[in-house]
């Protein structure tokens, strides 16, 4: 059986495994007999990866199939520090998977430059899980917190992706909810009304926040850099999910 190496972000760790990614993400969100749900996201890692932070060779000796033929989900090498330590050119995929088991990868892409004025909401999902609101891009952002910190605050690599605000970020104090899913309305707003491009440019919304968001709310993608290197991974229209990953999608708004 092929063995595959996983890094998830949810919870952070380097996993050796002999699923699929597909079978992967279901086994990860939802566990052997459906009792639990939660949404599981992970990169693919070059099977051919190492580096002497991690004990990939022992890891992967001990993913072995069961003494009845059927495959191993999954040996833990890592859950400390894993990040910092991949680069992110030994990733492949990123996988999307549902609370319902159901999985969307994606490629990476090209960062598309700034849609135009207007404000941003980053969710970090490694090494830590802070909201943020934002004046700055994602490239500008991840710069501040990692080779360029305007602050004390700084991360040898980070995973973040940009969520949707609608008309708050044009309108922070008046703009319309629409559809926005966020439990935190009247708090978001205050955050947002403290962020000036000239001044305060990133506010801090919650330290720490729960890694389940809504993947309808994902704005142009995924954001994944170690030091120097940042890669992003789009994420496709709502029409082209509809269209094209209609089972996915629909497991997503369940």
């Amino acid at each position: 059986m092929t063995m595959h190496l996983y890094f998830s972000l949810i919870p952070e760790a380097l996993i050796a495994s002999m699923l699929t990614p597909e079978q992967f993400g279901q086994y990860y969100a939802t566990g052997h007999k459906y009792k639990s749900k939660g949404q599981a996201i992970f990169f693919e890692v070059d099977p051919a990866f190492r580096h002497e932070f991690f004990n990939i060779d022992e890891g992967l000796t001990r993913c072995t199939a069961h003494p009845d033929g059927t495959p191993k989900n999954s040996v833990y090498i890592s859950v400390y520090r894993v990040l910092e330590h991949i680069p992110v050119s030994a990733l492949g995929k990123l996988y999307l998977t549902t609370a319902y088991g159901h999985t969307l990868g994606l490629e990476p892409g090209k960062i598309t430059p700034r849609e135009g004025p207007g404000l941003h909401m980053y969710q970090d999902l490694a090494p830590v899980n802070s909201l943020v609101v934002s004046a700055l891009d994602a490239v500008d952002y991840y710069t501040g917190v990692t080779e360029q910190p305007a602050k004390f605050i700084r991360f040898p690599g980070l995973c973040f992706v940009e969520l949707g605000l609608g008309a708050l970020a044009t309108d922070p104090e008046n703009g319309a909810l629409g559809d926005l899913p966020y439990s935190f309305i009247h708090h978001l707003r205050e955050a947002l009304l403290e962020v000036d491009p000239n001044s305060k440019q990133s506010k801090l919304v919650h330290r720490v926040h729960s890694l389940e968001f809504p993947y309808r709310m994902v704005k142009r993608g995924f954001y994944m850099g170690n030091g120097p290197d940042l890669a992003f991974y789009p994420m496709p229209s709502h029409e082209v999910l509809r269209r094209e990953h209609n089972q996915w999608w629909r497991s997503a708004n369940l």
